[in-house]
């Protein structure tokens, strides 16, 4: 069992090599799905190795023991990690749930307010413009969700470029993407070695929107034309936003991360040129080889999580049947 827990909490090791091949190989809206999923796996069963070690010597305690009716005689019999890792374990783990239960309070009032200030916009169409000057851009979900963009941006964009901003925008209401961005930060939360999928995710779902831009105006290089011009504005201008559950069309570089930078040939490029980049070059392809490596280590992962678990439960069993 100790060998397989040991397995569970060394697999998140590999979040960045695979946030790289799925950025760089796996078409965006296959690629967000994917490692959001995966983070959530990853720290899901790093936590439940945590727990399975503190488990494991909680049971061995006379008082618990009692509590549970097991027999200490048949425990002391099965397989079970060094007491000394009880203590180190349930601290992780108790910091990885103080972690994960903030971040799903504060995101659960970031997107309060976004409901909130999505139905106080002036007017009931998706499309709301502000007299701002500063160049923006953003979506903010909610029931129903609203599309938010300044005069300033639209300034600077001409007809088909404004098509195309809002078919981007448009993309991450209609797909959901911040919920794919919330799981992603919260398994990231849960455990900072996933950090890099996370990191990923908010750059694919970006890619994902372009791509969806791209194929509602059947022009990629305008796509691309009107992120570099609504960029270049938007870093001119400095927009604030005043809600922070938001997804826009250009990326601020401050959630770059050593994962983004080097997830594709652009090493060192901020997002926005790597999505120009990607616009101007071939549609992407499905990339069912990285898809299937990375499931397979999804899977392997997860059998060696259950088979920690289902080793703990037969001594369990077979402890409390001996006392009977």
């Amino acid at each position: 069992m100790q060998v397989l827990i040991l397995l569970t909490l060394v697999f998140p090791l590999l979040s960045a090599p695979m946030a790289r091949t799925v950025v760089g190989r796996v078409e965006p809206r296959r690629a967000t799905w994917l490692l959001a999923a995966a983070a959530l796996l990853l720290a899901g069963t790093s936590c439940g190795a945590l727990g399975l070690l503190v488990l494991a010597q909680l049971v061995r305690i006379p008082t618990f023991a009692r509590l549970g009716h097991l027999s200490l005689s048949a425990i002391s019999t099965g397989e079970f990690p060094s007491p000394w890792t009880a203590a180190p374990a349930g601290v992780l783990l108790g910091a990885a749930l103080l972690a994960a239960g903030t971040f799903t309070v504060r995101r659960a009032r970031a997107l309060a307010d976004a409901s909130r200030h999505a139905r106080d916009l002036p007017g009931r169409d998706e499309l709301v413009v502000t007299g701002d000057s500063a160049a923006d851009a953003y979506t903010v979900p909610g029931r129903p969700g609203r599309i938010v963009v300044s005069t300033g941006m639209l300034d600077v964009l001409d007809e088909r470029g404004r098509a195309a901003l809002l078919a981007h925008e448009r993309a991450h209401l209609t797909a959901r993407h911040h919920w794919f961005t919330a799981a992603a930060r919260l398994a990231a939360a849960a455990n900072p070695l996933v950090r890099p999928l996370a990191t990923a995710v908010e750059y694919v779902v970006e890619r994902w929107a372009d791509e969806a831009a791209a194929a509602a105006v059947g022009d990629r290089r305008l796509v691309a034309q009107a992120i570099a011009r609504a960029a270049v504005a938007a870093k001119a201008t400095r927009p604030r936003r005043s809600v922070a559950a938001t997804l826009g069309a250009v990326l601020p570089a401050a959630r770059r991360g050593r994962a983004g930078r080097a997830a594709d040939p652009l090493a060192g490029a901020g997002p926005v040129p790597r999505r120009v980049a990607a616009l101007l070059a071939p549609a992407p392809r499905t990339g069912l080889p990285a898809i299937a490596v990375c499931l397979l280590v999804l899977a392997v992962a997860a059998v060696c999580a259950l088979q920690a678990a289902d080793h703990l439960q037969d001594v369990l069993k077979l402890a409390h049947v001996d006392l009977h």
